[in-house]
């Protein structure tokens, strides 16, 4: 039986930045079922994440864009109408907003419409937004309070702590973040013994990332096996990641690691593909930052490179673990544990010959729950089911 066809109106106020691409990835492995549509302010990197349907602000109405940017400046939602319009003429079956944040923003809208809202919340929008910003608990509350709204968590430590903002526990739902398993190919990497170790990091320069832990860990095996490290991310344009890039340049500074770092900026994904193939480790021990931030889920990351066949060293940090089975597919240290992270690179590096089970476990387990086509047909089952509730 075919299924009926559903309007889905995704809501991102930028459509997309490079650091977003499993949200690419998530609506472009919704089934043909879905007629996907996408609202936003602006528009950048088209020529990655192009896709039918965008209706964008800033091309539609340059003068309106102006006005916006103004009244999101001064505090105020989307009350302009653009959101309004698009939905009036598109006539959506569900809104999928996409950030906690986001999804109050046209929530008020969105009930206005009369269809189920969906929510998915991603990290910063669940620890360190309420964290820094307590008005956001109060938004929260407010949007919390809609029974027409439905939440959706990358993992149950996120859930969690969603449950612990006050939302309503029997409308947050578990809902894994996938990545195209079928176009990432399997390569289970291998090191052989008194041969550089190449350990790569990928991340934006914050400091629930951890950076700063890894180099030092890694300075300190380097005293026993040669290291080589790539570094692939950048600071962004807040003074916490800006500070973040001092802490990093101070650690290899200090440590002398100079010498066996390559530091490689931000770069599109076929370089960070290229590289991830080239390197033997992927560090990425997350932690929660003094201002709360935390990465709320897990980075995507961890979950493109277990589904390639490369070890990850990682921490038990927030649904880290549900990715990173400890000793099973991977290592994890606790958060700012450099002895506890060395550790972990001595146990992965003293398992070298038992890789391929290891990493084959890991893809294994990429494939079952977090492989962009099983999760697109969960996601839209989701819908589905919200639909005919009446949500």
């Amino acid at each position: 039986m075919t299924e009926k066809p559903l309007k889905v109106l995704h809501y991102s106020p930028v459509w997309l930045p490079l650091t977003e691409t499993w949200l690419y990835s998530q609506v472009r492995h919704l089934p043909a079922s879905i007629e996907n549509h996408i609202v936003c302010r602006s528009v950048k990197n088209l020529h990655q994440f192009e896709a039918p349907n965008i209706h964008c602000l800033k091309r539609e109405s340059p003068a309106g864009y102006l006005l916006h940017r103004a009244l999101f400046l001064a505090g105020f939602r989307e009350g302009f109408g653009f959101f309004d319009k698009v939905a009036a003429r598109i006539r959506p079956d569900l809104v999928h907003s996409h950030f906690g944040n986001n999804g109050w923003t046209v929530h008020q809208a969105v009930r206005r419409l009369g269809v189920p809202h969906v929510v998915t919340f991603y990290g910063q929008d669940v620890s360190r937004m309420p964290a820094v910003h307590p008005v956001w608990r109060e938004r929260y509350r407010e949007m919390f309070a809609d029974e027409g709204t439905f939440y959706l968590c990358e993992g149950h430590a996120m859930a969690k702590a969603l449950a612990g903002l006050g939302c309503p526990a029997e409308r947050i739902q578990v809902q894994h973040l996938g990545v195209p398993v079928e176009t990432i190919r399997y390569q289970p990497r291998a090191w052989t013994p008194g041969t550089p170790l190449k350990v790569l990091i990928a991340a934006s320069f914050h400091e629930r990332k951890g950076i700063p832990y890894a180099l030092e860990a890694l300075a300190r095996l380097n005293r026993e096996v040669p290291v080589e490290i790539t570094v692939i991310g950048d600071a962004g344009a807040s003074e916490e990641s800006r500070e973040e890039k001092r802490n990093i340049l101070e650690v290899i500074e200090r440590m002398d690691l100079g010498p066996v770092t390559r530091m490689l900026g931000f770069q599109p994904h076929e370089v960070f593909w290229r590289e991830a193939y080239a390197h033997h480790i992927f560090l990425s021990p997350s932690v929660t930052g003094r201002d709360g931030d935390t990465e709320g889920g897990a980075p995507v990351a961890i979950i493109e490179l277990a589904a390639s066949g490369m070890p990850i060293v990682s921490t038990h940090h927030c649904d880290i673990p549900e990715i990173v089975l400890d000793g099973e597919t991977g290592w994890l240290a606790e958060e700012r544990d450099v002895e506890g992270l060395l550790d972990c690179l001595r146990q992965c590096l003293a398992a070298a010959s038992e890789w391929d089970g290891i990493l084959g476990a890991g893809r294994r387990r990429i494939e079952t729950e977090y492989d962009a086509a099983i999760q697109g047909r969960r996601l839209a089952a989701i819908y589905r089911q919200l639909i005919g509730a009446g949500w």
